[in-house]
């Protein structure tokens, strides 16, 4: 369901802030014991990075406020602060600088053309494998030799079967005596042999 963006309803916010609330203070209060203190007894603390880090660790608001020094703070506030000029205070921007931008826009908005890729390679590809799997190896292999070939098998026989039940027992006779003669020269075939 599409529409203007808007909060989530009381019932999913609340909550929310109040596990929010005291997840600072527990953070606050353990990152210091836990990470440089002896809660792990030197499990990670005995690592060159967590020696490093802890050189630098003077206590959770002073790492709070490091955190306003770095790159990323700077980079996710100026983000931030273009989003809103643009989407805000200037919402015709937008659409200028996209006609502007020309190719660069078309190649950012589809995303590096990686979903148009990735369907027609590894989704293609994979509707392509499992329609062949499914021609070859289930209506050629399985539906067509296994169940229907053996059912024509079955078919061939019992029609081959009925032609020799002729009702005379001459016929019958006849078929007797070859099939001793053949099996006698086999056997004595096979005894020549050896």
């Amino acid at each position: 369901m599409h529409g203007p963006p808007h909060e989530s309803p009381a019932v999913v916010t609340i909550p929310l802030i109040l596990l929010a609330i005291p997840s600072i203070f527990i953070g606050a209060m353990t990152i210091g014991p836990m990470l440089y203190g002896g809660w792990f007894e030197g499990a990670i603390a005995g690592t060159a990075t967590m020696e490093e880090m802890g050189k630098e660790f003077h206590g959770w608001a002073q790492m709070i406020l490091h955190a306003f020094t770095g790159i990323p703070f700077w980079l996710a506030l100026g983000g931030a602060a273009t989003a809103w000029f643009l989407y805000i205070k200037r919402p015709d921007l937008p659409a200028v600088i996209k006609e502007k931008s020309g190719a660069l826009a078309d190649i950012l908005d589809h995303k590096y053309y990686f979903d148009e890729f990735n369907d027609w390679f590894f989704a293609g590809g994979a509707r392509r494998l499992g329609t062949g799997l499914w021609t070859w190896g289930d209506k050629t292999i399985i539906d067509g030799i296994m169940v229907n070939g053996t059912a024509r098998l079955v078919g061939w026989v019992a029609v081959m079967g009925r032609r020799m039940q002729t009702g005379y027992i001459y016929t019958y006779a006849f078929t007797m005596i070859f099939g001793v003669f053949a099996f006698l020269s086999f056997f004595w075939l096979y005894l020549r042999k050896m």
